[in-house]
């Protein structure tokens, strides 16, 4: 009665909710360019890499061409501009993004598309659980942002990192540098805080844009999502690393609910 599968999709019948729930990526197996002589241990999550394309270029493009660039998601676009970037994305063109295009068309391309999701990048039916954290502290703050992590599903999870790993980046360039040769380089400025502020209302929305009072936050909603988004983007390789102890729990639970799962994972390691 064992079957033997090549991929997770076989197992369509038997998806197990529990992988669905514990997001398990790490982020070395996310790496396209990794090389495929060297034993690095595998996660147990054998889900996709699901990450909108059109997320994931614009990301690309601003951590190549942007990170220097002053101001950046801060100084105006065209929106002629924007608007017809946008709609190649909609007909599903490969749109390619090279030097040739403006960094803040782009970096307004990615707010844009944040914002106007259908639900929003960390669900609204989470969006009370996450402000809550922000009247924590130390462990207790980071330990409730994981679990709460583990429960996007898993588009939100891996594009919500591509994200955050994506941020951190832009915040690592926000001060002036010297190279080599001691000729300045220029900062972003814009900081963890900036980019927070910037996008904190785009990830975590409590009504859909346009609904009535969508734009009317508190100023104590604001500060903690502000908050919220800081603390994600500080410490999102840790928070979206799952612990050994958790993954032998994973294992555990699997080996009674989804065998087949279990000797799929066997078999990628």
């Amino acid at each position: 009665g064992a079957m033997s599968v090549d991929s997770i999709t076989d197992l369509s019948d038997n998806t197990s909710k529990l992988l669905e729930a514990l997001q398990l990526s790490h982020p070395h197996e996310l790496d396209p360019r990794r090389s495929r002589g060297k034993k690095k241990p595998l996660s147990l999550n054998p889900i996709t890499w699901q990450v909108p394309r059109i997320v994931d270029r614009c990301c690309t493009h601003l951590e190549t061409h942007g990170l220097q660039t002053v101001g950046i998601f801060r100084v105006g676009s065209s929106k002629k501009r924007v608007q017809q970037l946008r709609e190649e994305f909609d007909r599903g063109l490969d749109v390619f993004l090279d030097e040739h295009q403006s960094v803040h068309d782009v970096a307004a391309l990615l707010k844009e598309f944040l914002r106007d999701m259908p639900d929003s990048l960390i669900p609204r039916e989470l969006y009370g659980a996450f402000l809550s954290t922000a009247t924590m502290e130390g462990p207790a703050q980071l330990d409730t942002l994981q679990l709460l992590l583990f429960l996007l599903p898993p588009c939100h999870s891996d594009t919500l990192f591509r994200l955050l790993r994506f941020l951190a980046e832009v915040a690592r360039h926000a001060e002036s540098s010297w190279d080599p040769e001691g000729h300045e380089i220029p900062g972003n400025k814009m900081t963890v805080s900036n980019l927070a502020t910037v996008f904190g209302p785009n990830i975590l929305q409590k009504e859909k844009p346009g609904e009535k009072d969508a734009s009317a936050l508190n100023f104590e909603d604001s500060a903690a999502i502000i908050l919220v988004l800081q603390r994600l983007i500080e410490h999102h390789h840790s928070l979206f690393t799952v612990s050994p102890e958790m993954q032998c729990d994973v294992l555990r639970r699997l080996f009674q609910t989804d065998p087949d799962v279990i000797e799929y994972l066997l078999r990628r390691k």
